[in-house]
């Protein structure tokens, strides 16, 4: 047959690596290729018309497979195994079938072998290492498994059923976490794995089914069929239990031996089992000389049979106790220590052990006192200070309050310290602060309270008297002990003190620095009478301080809420009928009591910084109004007021200034300042160089009230004035009081010697004015020419105005100079 083929297809077989041969019906070689050849190490001409299976180990096979050939009409992949002359096996997969003449009939066979001695080998070495795998597996003390990719166990080895206790029936088939104890860890470890295609050292811990816990370390891959395809996880498990008990117990054994801390170990029954060396070092027992001893060895006993109950009762009840111990050392001395106790429970759950860890907090808490010290005590005289002192009051209080006693406020400054101070430096007078504040406090009872609250200020809290009058031989001998000669060096010192004293309780509600501010006041009364002694507070003086309080803020607010105005009183020539200018004079339009006078509310102020506020919102207000009345052609001079507080500030001429700037259209030369006559003769100088700075300017004074203060003519000589303004008190009854006539005379002789203005106050009557005409002073304001009058009606009545004609007719008075004067 082969002889038949084209020389194409011959090629084709002879070029082929595997042995190719055709056998007869009879089962003998009629053609082979090279490869044949080659297999069986005999050429081709032997092997032409010999028995096939000759040629191979198992004949009988060879023949099986032959007459399968026949039966079936073709054989595919049928092992056999080839044997070479030299005795060397191939093996091979043959596939065979018959073929046919041009009639159909069966002529032989046409078989193909394929030669697959090395697969062979290597599926012999799978099945051996596949044996011998499964025998490690089997023989591995770790736990092995295989999981599907829907998390179910697909095998696992003996070890596995033993860390968990379930056969490996039971195990296959169900979810690999359950066996876990953290089954939300497990399975993020088998995601990690199908997102890697790996982990290792992925910590978990398995559960046995007794409840025992072995700690692994897992490393697991995907495995793979032919194709590549993901089927699941293997997973092998380390158990690092006793790696971990190891670890912690070389960490333990770590942190007891180098610790800061004392460790104590002791069993349930408190016995010590064990120190540290940070123990010894902070208690200076020896190891040796605590073991077997009960910790109580260590007790200063400043903790009570109380304390200790509760510590072991906390132990008990939550396994754990903390807080500060005062324990004392060998050599007898004491340390505070911060404590934590843990309770140890065994496997049955009972307690084995107490472990005790402790710090030496001794300094810390020395700091902690020195600090709570500073914050309630002074840091100089190491009396209490003001925060101890409010405590302590609010203590005695409620104490007087439930005793139904009293309690006595001492507020107590030194007289004359302060020039101690300055002479001798600080040191000194913190040396005498110490020593005062050591006699005064000598001189109280043990429950009595003396603080320093700042300076040279102390305050003293008399507890448990029995009425007001209990304190007085307590204040004798607080005032005596302050006024005591105190020897610093070769300096013999000595002050005194004022006491302001108050009591507690009052008739009315009152709180601790209400108390603290009447005692503050009291004290002033007795530096006021003399200093060196003690004032006892005064309800109806307290009122009425009170009082002016209350109504210096309303009148504040009446000036911010533009409750003030000015009237204004003119000023005239009683011959002349000229109108020669106005006094400004405040008002108030309460919103509730009308329009009030000065009087009714000036006194409130005139000692207050206020005054000076209202009586700069007069200047500005006055000046004002005079550049209205300018637009409206009447220009006339206007005296204002000046109170004493006013005047006394350093700045008043600047402040002055800056007012007249405001309002340029004025000339300052028609504003005069009005000054009380008691004023201006309580500080001759400053008043001189005001007056004199003043004129620099073109403001000019007047004397106010004259007469009634003690007049001399030294004063109106030093006094640049311009005008000198009789009181109305001797205007008023100079008609039928001689004395207050020559009063008059006096006074308008004065002016006219000193060329002076002469402007009469109080003219009532045509009587008046007549016999001031008569006098010789022409100038003159009162009720008997107009009442103060708002602004807006001033010009009207300036238009309108006449003198009586009795005074017009009167002769001129030669005997004095008729000047015009500026009413203030």
């Amino acid at each position: 047959m082969i002889e038949q083929v084209s020389q194409y297809s011959r090629s084709l077989i002879e070029a082929s690596l595997d042995p190719l041969v055709t056998i007869s019906a009879e089962g003998k070689i009629t053609d082979v290729n090279t490869a044949t050849e080659q297999v069986t190490g005999v050429e081709r001409a032997a092997l032409v018309g010999s028995d096939f299976a000759d040629y191979f180990t198992d004949p009988v096979q060879a023949r099986e497979g032959y007459q399968q050939v026949f039966a079936k009409g073709f054989v595919t992949d049928y092992p056999l195994a080839i044997r070479h002359i030299s005795g060397k096996i191939t093996d091979v997969l043959y596939n065979a079938s018959v073929y046919r003449d041009d009639a159909g009939k069966v002529l032989g066979v046409f078989a193909a072998a394929r030669d697959v001695t090395e697969r062979k080998k290597a599926e012999e070495l799978v099945k051996q290492v596949s044996q011998y795998s499964r025998s490690l597996i089997e023989a591995s003390l770790d736990p092995l498994v295989t999981i599907s990719a829907e998390g179910k166990i697909t095998d696992v080895n003996t070890a596995t059923e033993q860390v968990t206790g379930v056969e490996r029936a039971d195990l296959v088939g169900s979810d690999f976490a359950d066996y876990f104890t953290d089954p939300v860890q497990a399975r993020e470890g088998y995601q990690q794995v199908f997102a890697k295609g790996f982990v290792t050292d992925y910590p978990l811990a398995i559960r046995h089914i007794s409840g025992k816990i072995t700690d692994v370390l897992y490393n697991a891959s995907v495995y793979r069929d032919d194709a590549g395809k993901v089927l699941g996880v293997f997973a092998a498990a380390r158990d690092v239990t006793q790696r971990k008990k190891a670890e912690s117990l070389i960490q333990a054994a770590s942190v007891f031996t180098y610790a800061r801390e004392g460790i104590m170990i002791t069993n349930a029954q408190g016995i010590i089992l064990n120190v540290n060396d940070a123990f010894t070092r902070i208690t200076e027992y020896g190891r040796e000389e605590v073991l077997g001893k009960h910790p109580s060895m260590l007790s200063s006993m400043h903790q009570g049979k109380d304390f200790y109950t509760s510590m072991w009762s906390g132990l008990a009840q939550n396994g754990h106790w903390e807080g500060e111990l005062c324990n004392r050392l060998k050599s007898g001395g004491e340390y505070v220590c911060s404590m934590n106790i843990a309770a140890v429970l065994g496997i049955d759950g009972e307690i084995e052990h107490y472990v005790g860890l402790f710090s030496d907090v001794t300094a810390i808490k020395e700091h902690q006192n020195q600090l709570q010290h500073m914050a309630h005590f002074d840091v100089l005289t190491n009396l209490p200070n003001r925060a101890l002192l409010s405590d302590r009051l609010q203590q005695a209080m409620a104490q007087a309050k439930r005793r139904n006693q009293v309690v006595a406020v001492v507020y107590i400054d030194l007289d004359g310290f302060k020039a101690i101070n300055d002479r001798y430096g600080h040191n000194v007078g913190d040396q005498l602060l110490v020593m005062l504040g050591g006699a005064m406090r000598s001189t109280l009872r043990e429950g009595d309270t003396l603080a320093r609250i700042g300076g040279d200020e102390f305050v003293a809290v008399l507890v448990g008297l029995e009425n007001s009058m209990s304190c007085v031989p307590m204040l004798t001998r607080l005032v005596d002990a302050a006024a005591e000669t105190q020897q610093l060096g070769n300096l013999m010192l000595q002050v005194s003190a004022s006491l302001g004293v108050t009591f507690y309780p009052q008739s009315e509600d009152i709180e601790a620095d209400q108390l603290l501010r009447q005692a503050d006041q009291t004290m002033y009364q007795a530096k006021l009478s003399g200093k060196n002694r003690f004032h006892l507070f005064d309800v109806l003086q307290d009122d009425s301080i009170r009082g002016h309080h209350e109504s210096l803020q309303r009148i504040r607010k009446a000036l911010e809420q533009h409750e003030f105005v000015l009237h204004y009183q003119p000023k005239v020539n009683m011959r002349t009928g000229a109108v020669v200018g106005a006094e400004a004079l405040i008002r108030w339009r309460h919103p509730k009591r009308g329009l009030l006078l000065p009087d009714a509310f000036l006194p409130v102020i005139e000692d207050d910084p206020l005054a000076i506020e209202v009586g700069e919102w007069v200047t500005d207000t006055a000046l004002a109004q005079m550049e209205q009345w300018s637009c409206e052609g009447l220009d006339l001079p206007v005296s204002i007021n000046v109170g004493a507080r006013q005047l006394q500030q350093g700045d008043f001429v600047e402040r002055l200034k800056k007012i007249l700037a405001k309002h340029s259209q004025i000339k300052p030369s028609t504003l005069v300042l009005e000054v009380l006559e008691t004023s201006a003769l309580s500080d001759m100088t400053h008043m001189s160089q005001v007056i004199e700075k003043c004129a620099e300017i073109g403001v000019t004074f007047a004397l106010d009230d004259f007469g009634t203060g003690y007049s001399s003519l030294t004063y109106l000589k030093q006094l640049r004035v311009k005008q000198l303004k009789i009181d109305q008190s001797f205007v008023r009854d100079m008609l039928y009081d001689q004395d207050d006539m020559a009063i008059l005379v006096g006074v308008i002789g004065l002016a006219a010697a000193f060329k002076l203005q002469a402007i009469a106050e109080g003219v009532e009557t045509n009587e008046h004015g007549t016999a001031l005409l008569k006098l010789g002073c022409e100038l003159a304001q009162g009720f008997g020419i107009a009442h103060p009058m708002p602004a807006e009606n001033f010009p009207a009545w300036a238009t309108t105005w006449r003198p009586d004609a009795t005074w017009v007719e009167l002769p001129r008075w030669g005997g004095v100079e008729s000047v015009e004067v500026v009413s203030l």
